[in-house]
């Protein structure tokens, strides 16, 4: 009789864990205060780098930086496309991979800001941009799980496709929001001491993340999948469907992604998203979560996009070209990623 393969999926307080069927490797200390404490140094490494950060802006421009204003931006930049790493986390922690999140949120803002949608008010706006990005993230999900396409191909494809939607309904023009229980979430006014609605939200949905990922049975199938793909079938586990509703995952991220843009700009472009998916997945990289799947750390993705949005945020009030800007967010991946290497060899040494 065939024997499950074992898994040597880690667990610990801030990522999946494989089911109890599939048994982890006796070879090396796999309990929860060991790999709690490697990935606590993950976290306090990216910690270390945004501190470095808030050093080198209050240096260079104290005034600008610390002012109150200019850290709600921070919070509020960072809250958008931290919702779409949320989702891109699950995607990658399964072993996937998903390029089209820009190209999804542009496509759920433009179609959520036409005229006709814009008919329905508040709640005609919020219910296209989550149905456009579920409606999207169904189709990779069946590409890829049922479809047997490479996730680096279908998403491409998704990428290309929602793009070129998102340019035929705007005509290349910027769709004006003119709802204004839509465009007052966006103003000073309606923070709640101090914090601005758009920073609580992804606060909301990156808690929803964390229990998801690491309290729940989803979470460790997600772990257990990206681990080991045939173990995690051996084992009980619907592989085709748990991809499928990972994908649906990361499209609801992108909608609710949409719906955030939507109240910041308040308008719907078809240039909405650009690059997100670069930052994303560099962001989920850094924090943790392991490219080739089998481990995935939310609070570490979180960080990962301060330290990115922080970066952008000095650059910008210190009239730095956009180019050396990329340098150093490219610089600053290398040494995330390598310290983070380091660490995890000394502790499985």
């Amino acid at each position: 009789m065939t024997q499950p393969v074992s898994s040597t999926q880690q667990t610990g307080p801030d990522q999946g864990a494989a089911p109890a069927s599939v048994p982890a490797s006796p070879q090396k200390d796999r309990s929860p205060r060991a790999l709690g404490l490697r990935l606590d140094l993950r976290s306090l490494s990216l910690l270390g780098v945004l501190a470095a950060l808030v050093v080198v802006g209050a240096v260079t421009e104290p005034d600008a930086f610390l002012d109150t204003g200019n850290l709600q931006l921070i919070l509020t930049q960072a809250s958008v496309i931290g919702v779409v790493t949320v989702g891109v986390t699950f995607v990658i922690t399964s072993g996937g991979i998903d390029l089209s999140v820009g190209a999804m949120v542009a496509l759920a803002s433009v179609w959520a800001t036409t005229l006709a949608t814009q008919e329905y008010g508040f709640a005609g706006i919020l219910f296209t941009a989550m149905l456009v990005g579920l409606g999207a993230g169904l189709v990779n999900g069946v590409l890829i799980a049922y479809g047997r396409l490479v996730p680096f191909i279908a998403t491409l494809a998704m990428l290309a496709s929602a793009r070129g939607m998102a340019l035929l309904i705007t005509d290349g023009k910027t769709q004006i929001v003119t709802v204004k229980s839509v465009l007052d979430l966006g103003l000073p006014g309606s923070y709640v001491l101090g914090i601005p609605p758009l920073v609580m939200m992804f606060a909301v949905v990156t808690v929803i993340g964390w229990l998801l990922l690491n309290r729940t049975t989803f979470g460790r199938r997600t772990v257990a999948v990206g681990g080991n793909a045939e173990a995690a079938r051996l084992a009980g586990i619907d592989v085709r469907r748990q991809r499928l509703y990972l994908y649906l995952l990361s499209g609801l991220c992108c909608g609710i992604a949409a719906f955030m843009l939507i109240i910041l700009s308040g308008s719907g472009q078809n240039t909405n998203g650009n690059l997100y998916e670069l930052d994303a997945i560099a962001a989920a990289i850094i924090g943790g979560t392991l490219l080739t799947g089998g481990r995935g750390t939310i609070v570490g993705s979180v960080l990962g996009v301060l330290v990115f949005t922080t970066i952008t945020n000095i650059f910008a009030l210190n009239n730095l070209q956009s180019d050396v800007q990329q340098i150093a967010k490219g610089a600053i991946i290398v040494a995330a990623v390598l310290v983070q290497g380091r660490t995890s060899v000394s502790r499985d040494s």
